[in-house]
């Protein structure tokens, strides 16, 4: 590599170091609470789950595996990293129109500085996972190894979702409103409440189209060794790659239309 692009390669990563610490001041430096908001909202889901489906209807130990709590939020959390990240790439270009027209930095920094943003503050609920995993006796395997891929899948994935929809909303605003609208139903169709292995035998192929699906079971693997499906992560890789892929290229190709647009 050369060292012009060395030096082109240090000032996006400075870049973004900068951009992703702002948006973390930024949305904490008004708040008393602070960290307690990035883990609250998945606290409180969980909890809710947890009540229903394990207190009220007794399904604790027949969907997912044991403790339930736990099964929950270690695929709850990832989900709100993601749901976040994409969320907010929605407005990524029309919440900062005037920076992202006057600065000459590529502008795949305003997706990837929302995702970075959302990463850590999954990063930073990670202790809270560890504390339920210890109170209710959560064994740790080997397993834990693969957060690492299952975070650098997820992050592909998201990457190329974000790089998706914040061009293309854009030009068609509706775009922001049906996005929220598919990550509602995407909630209920990804193996975040229940596992896959709790699908009917003939949707197990169908599932590990969800790129989630693969992810969520390396995840689950840290704790629940048989949750790891190597067809599901292999699905889920390629499928996230794909997607990387083919954000980029839309993204790149609407890219001068957008700056016009705004």
């Amino acid at each position: 590599m050369s060292p012009t692009r060395r030096s082109s390669a240090a000032r996006y990563r400075h870049a973004l170091v900068l951009l992703t610490s702002r948006d973390l001041r930024v949305r904490y430096s008004t708040s008393a609470l602070g960290y307690v908001w990035s883990i609250l909202d998945p606290l409180v889901m969980a909890g809710i789950y947890w009540f229903v489906f394990a207190v009220v209807f007794d399904r604790g130990g027949n969907i997912g595996e044991r403790p339930y709590i736990v099964f929950l939020l270690v695929a709850l959390l990832p989900w709100m990293w993601f749901n976040g990240a994409v969320s907010d790439s929605t407005r990524a270009f029309l919440k900062d129109a005037k920076l992202v027209r006057s600065t000459s930095i590529p502008r795949t920094i305003w997706v990837n500085r929302i995702v970075a943003s959302k990463g850590v503050e999954f990063i930073a609920s990670l202790p809270v996972l560890a504390v339920f995993a210890i109170v209710a006796g959560a064994p740790v395997g080997p397993g834990l190894l693969l957060f690492p891929l299952a975070m650098s899948i997820q992050a592909a994935l998201t990457i190329g979702v974000g790089m998706l929809v914040a061009p293309l909303v854009v030009f068609f605003r509706d775009l922001e409103r049906a996005t929220k609208l598919v990550l509602r139903f995407l909630f209920y169709a990804s193996p975040i409440v229940y596992g896959t292995s709790d699908l009917p035998e003939q949707l197990h192929f169908w599932a590990a189209f969800n790129p989630l699906s693969g992810i969520f079971a390396l995840y689950r693997s840290a704790f629940f060794p048989a949750q790891f499906d190597g067809f599901l992560v292999a699905v889920s890789a390629g499928m996230s790659l794909l997607i990387l892929a083919v954000g980029l290229v839309v993204f790149r190709r609407c890219e001068r239309a957008v700056l016009k647009e705004l």
